[in-house]
């Protein structure tokens, strides 16, 4: 009898024993931390660990995770940008697109990360030199901030740029800005990224008044009112190491654009510096250089001098 109870009770405690190393070998679910909780991760870093890059689920470290206004391509490795503060199992949705805007401390740019939510954003304080972007001078209008950002990140575009002004709307600051209200919020809405792949580049600006059929000719003759066009042949050969100077330069006004990645590239950073390094020296008052530089972004990037 004694006998059949050992039995019976070595049995159980098998039984018991199987259950528990069954029970402890099952997976247990993902625990659903605190968007807060992520700040470990570095967003868009493609050396991350398959885990970390899929779920954000590193340990608490007390600081709050950066929202998209708050990064720019300089303060991370890659495009990579959470939109909000999801739950933990949702995937990180990339953002391969930015907008680059210039400003003063009196400008009020707050329009760009508010209205235009599924763009990065890198905006540039020209007169600020304790804001996170900003250019070491302020000069050359907002040529200075264009080519600063082509510098700073080259190496890390996202594959649609859009470089604007800082104003939103209205006439007459926005006066060159399409649509009835003059709207760079519409403009940047309206934008086909698909067409700014396959051509490279895309003139914010429908309207061909000014700036065409012939608004820089640098061989017409000289006088006040053409000053631009005068230094033309100068700088072209600086830029491009040639004197085919055309005879005509045309192209809807005023330097607000978008770029693809790959027709940045075309050009080595080389030449990026050239160009932003003539600007920075040159003895032409802003209003000259600036102009200048708005009838050659066209062709910089890749498209016919008219």
């Amino acid at each position: 009898m004694h006998s059949i109870e050992r039995l019976g009770i070595a049995v159980l405690l098998l039984c018991s024993f199987v259950w528990l190393m069954r029970h402890l070998s099952t997976p247990w679910p993902k625990i659903h931390q605190p968007s807060h909780w992520n700040d470990g991760v570095n967003v868009g870093d493609t050396t991350s660990n398959s885990t970390a890059s899929t779920y954000l689920s590193t340990p608490i470290t007390g600081r709050k995770r950066p929202s998209i206004t708050d990064l720019t391509p300089s303060r991370h490795r890659g495009p990579g940008l959470s939109t909000g503060n999801y739950p933990s199992t949702i995937k990180i949705t990339s953002i391969d697109r930015i907008i680059v805007v210039g400003k003063t401390k009196e400008d009020d740019t707050d329009w760009v990360t508010k209205e235009l939510t599924n763009w990065m954003h890198a905006i540039y304080a020209v007169d600020d030199p304790e804001a996170p972007l900003h250019v070491t001078k302020n000069k050359g209008k907002e040529a200075n901030v264009y080519l600063q950002y082509i510098i700073d990140n080259y190496y890390d575009l996202p594959s649609t740029i859009v470089f604007l002004h800082s104003h939103r709307d209205g006439y007459p600051r926005a006066w060159h800005t399409e649509f009835p209200d003059h709207s760079n919020v519409r403009s940047v809405q309206r934008l086909q990224t698909d067409f700014v792949q396959r051509n490279g580049y895309a003139n914010l600006r429908c309207n061909h008044n000014p700036g065409c059929p012939d608004e820089i000719r640098p061989f017409r003759e000289r006088d006040e009112e053409h000053i631009p066009e005068q230094v033309f042949p100068e700088v072209w050969k600086i830029f491009f190491n040639n004197t085919n100077v055309p005879e005509v330069v045309a192209t809807p006004c005023c330097a607000q654009f978008a770029v693809s990645r790959a027709q940045v590239l075309k050009r080595p950073l080389s030449s990026y510096i050239q160009y932003h390094q003539w600007l920075m020296e040159t003895e032409l008052p802003d209003e000259i250089s600036g102009r200048v530089m708005e009838y050659m972004w066209h062709i910089i990037f890749g498209q016919d001098p008219v």
